[in-house]
C-alpha cells in the first residue's frame, strides 16, 4: 500500500504566493491538517516514510507520525521530492502576477505539463526527478508488500499521480491535491493500480 499526503497549509499558501522551493513553515491550520491526517492513518502499519527536504513537508510528516502513533518510523528525505521550482514567480502574489500576465497565462504556468514558468521547472521537469527516485527507492519496498508513506508537495505528488493513475498530459491540469488529506493506493503484486481513494 502507498499513501501520498500533500503537506499542510503553509504560510505562503495562506498568503496566495507562489512558493515552489522556498522553504516556508506551516500555518497553525497546516499543523492541524497534518495531525488530522495522522489520526486517519493510525490503522496502517507503515514500514518506511519518504519526504522532501523542505521544512513544511518534514513537519507535516513528523506531526502525522506522532498522531498515527508511529513516531519512530524511519523516514528518508530527498530533494527529488521537493516542490517544483517556480523560478522568478517564487514569492510573488498570484493575483498580482495574474494582473500583470493574465489569468490564462497563470493557469498555464501553474497547471500545464510542459510549460515552464520564467526561470523555473515545468511539471514534466519535476516528473523527470520524481519518477526515477520513485522507481529506484520506493518501488522495491512496495514489491515487498510494505506500506509506504510519502509526504511531499502539490506538484511533485501530481507528477507521481500521473504515473500511478495513468493521467494524461491533457488531463493533469484539472487535477489538484488538497493539503493534508491522505490519498491511498492499493497495488497488486506487479504494482498495477487496484484502487485509489482519499481517506
Amino acid at each position: 500500500m502507498l499513501v501520498l499526503v500533500r503537506h499542510g497549509q503553509s504560510t505562503w499558501n495562506l498568503e496566495n504566493r507562489f512558493t515552489g522551493e522556498t522553504d516556508v513553515p506551516l500555518t497553525e491550520l497546516g499543523r492541524e491538517e497534518a495531525k488530522a491526517a495522522g489520526v486517519r492513518l493510525r490503522t496502517i502499519p507503515f514500514a518506511q516514510g519518504f519526504t522532501s527536504v523542505l521544512q513544511r513537508a518534514i513537519d507535516t510528516m513528523n506531526l502525522i507520525l506522532e498522531e498515527a502513533l508511529q513516531p519512530h518510523l524511519p523516514v528518508t528525505r530527498n530533494p527529488a521530492l521537493n516542490e517544483r521550482n517556480y523560478g522568478r514567480l517564487q514569492g510573488l502574489n498570484k493575483k498580482d502576477v495574474a494582473a500583470a500576465y493574465g489569468e490564462d497565462q497563470i493557469a498555464i504556468w501553474r497547471r500545464s505539463y510542459s510549460v515552464r514558468p520564467p526561470g523555473g521547472e515545468s511539471l514534466a521537469d519535476t516528473a523527470a526527478r520524481v519518477l526515477p527516485y520513485y522507481h529506484s527507492a520506493i518501488e522495491p519496498l512496495l514489491r515487498e508488500n510494505k506500506h509506504i508513506l510519502i509526504v511531499a508537495h502539490g506538484n511533485s505528488l501530481r507528477a507521481l499521480m500521473m504515473f500511478l493513475e495513468n493521467i494524461g498530459e491533457n488531463d493533469i491540469p484539472e487535477v489538484d491535491l488538497p493539503t493534508g488529506i491522505p490519498r491511498r493506493y492499493t497495488l497488486d503484486t506487479d504494482l498495477r493500480l487496484e484502487n485509489v481513494t482519499y481517506l
